[in-house]
């Protein structure tokens, strides 16, 4: 019985400390507070449908990262990306060249400033459009304008009453 309560007790406090675990997001160098990495839906994109957004808070405003498999290491995500947001405002995001590639994967970096991070803690992520060039042949990646959905699921019916998008705005906001 002794031994039993300092180990329940360091059972407790292990998965405490991991509930409250802050998600972080490594950038040129640098770490920063992060949400979690969402999995938004994107239905035109026929290699895999899915691309994961992460939002971070940085001491100028903010970072989006945005990461999405290819079967083509020449495909980037470049140009301009736009966050669309629940109450109809965008964000223009400009291309930085910021972007790295590895495991069939390729990730590129978006800058907010503070007033659009501002706005990001008060309107939940609608959808993100996004540009995908690189060599594009017979059997490789799909190349062009695609929007990333705030959606968990393909599917859902209508008896399902739980909530279908990410809570992004409150995420955002505890950063």
């Amino acid at each position: 019985m002794k031994l039993k309560m300092p180990l329940l007790l360091l059972l407790f406090i292990s998965v405490f400390l991991n509930v409250n675990a802050q998600q972080t997001m490594g950038v040129k160098g640098s770490q920063f507070p992060a949400t979690q990495e969402y999995t938004f839906i994107c239905e035109k994109y026929a290699f895999t449908g899915e691309t994961n957004i992460q939002i971070a808070k940085t001491d100028k405003g903010g970072i989006l990262k945005i990461t999405i498999a290819t079967s083509n290491d020449k495909a980037r995500i470049a140009g301009g990306l736009y966050v669309d947001l629940a109450n109809a405002d965008v964000i223009a995001c400009v291309d930085k060249n910021v972007k790295e590639s590895a495991d069939g994967k390729t990730t590129s970096y978006y800058y907010f400033t503070p007033a659009e991070f501002a706005k990001l803690k008060k309107n939940d992520i609608y959808a993100v459009r996004f540009i995908i060039n690189g060599g594009s042949n017979n059997f490789g990646n799909e190349t062009g304008y695609f929007t990333a959905h705030n959606k968990k699921n393909y599917f859902s019916t209508a008896y399902d009453k739980s909530k279908k998008s990410y809570d992004t705005a409150k995420e955002i906001s505890v950063l």
